[in-house]
């Protein structure tokens, strides 16, 4: 087997490539132009870069390395693909053609689709990561308090059936009220607007996996910006799901939630 990661942004792609090394596993990357780290080049032997909509150019080197299995690490942002600038080739412009449905697991099942085509198996994207999927429990010095963790209650219902839509993963919430929903944004970019919404404490954010996660893509992640969001936007309290949410450098981010008194737990 020949594995290759292709990377979106973020240090997700970096943890892989970090955990596949830790298992005598070399990875050829595709990064993407928009969104992969420069720095992912010092990272990995191979490396090609890829314009969003260059599908074509993406199978091309895989197949030509002879590539057996891909991994997806780091979010490329929905909206993107539907930027003037991301100008698709004709692979890429023929399976957007073929999509009723535009949303995220539509697009990247399409993805999943084209790789199986020229003989690329799409695998777990934590397969080389379990050490980062955390336990059932409170994660934090912290644990929520009761109205936090009313709120978390609250919002676990309703982020579920979000998530189920494929609508989006994170909400916030304050007094049993939703205050910002995600779409297309990412959760950064949902906890700020939240903040602004509602500039009295304390804010809790609820991100789930989806009801049928594939954990071979779209899986959720945290980090420490994560917590730094937060505390810009006051939030005091993070719920999300329990084996199935990627924690990126794991001891930082527990400990700025520690320093800035946010409490985390991880959801059933």
């Amino acid at each position: 087997m020949k594995y290759a990661l292709i990377a979106g942004n973020g240090r997700f792609p970096f943890l892989v490539l970090e955990g596949a090394r830790r298992n005598g596993v070399e990875l050829d990357v595709v990064a993407i132009k928009e969104e992969t780290d420069p720095a992912i080049s010092r990272e990995a032997p191979v490396v090609e870069w890829v314009g969003v909509g260059q599908l074509g150019k993406m199978l091309g080197f895989l197949k030509k390395r002879g590539v057996t299995h891909a991994i997806m690490a780091g979010q490329v942002k929905h909206v993107q693909i539907f930027k003037v600038s991301s100008i698709p080739d004709v692979r890429m412009a023929r399976m957007l053609a073929r999509l009723v449905i535009r949303n995220t697991d539509s697009l990247i099942g399409a993805v999943a689709d084209e790789l199986a085509a020229v003989g690329v198996t799409l695998v777990d994207s934590t397969i080389f990561l379990q050490h980062a999927l955390p336990a059932p429990g409170v994660l934090t010095k912290r644990a929520p308090s009761p109205k936090e963790q009313a709120d978390i209650d609250y919002g676990l219902d309703v982020a579920r059936e979000i998530a189920r839509l494929d609508l989006g993963q994170t909400i916030v919430v304050k007094d049993a009220a939703v205050v910002a929903v995600e779409a297309m944004e990412g959760t950064d970019a949902t906890i700020r607007r939240a903040g602004e919404l509602a500039r009295k404490p304390p804010l809790t954010v609820v991100k789930v996996a989806k009801p049928n996660q594939d954990m071979r893509f779209d899986v959720p992640v945290i980090g420490p910006s994560t917590i730094e969001t937060m505390k810009a936007a006051r939030a005091t309290a993070l719920s999300i799901t329990a084996g199935k949410t990627v924690l990126i450098d794991r001891d930082e981010l527990i400990a700025r939630a520690d320093a800035a008194k946010i409490a985390i737990v991880a959801s059933v």
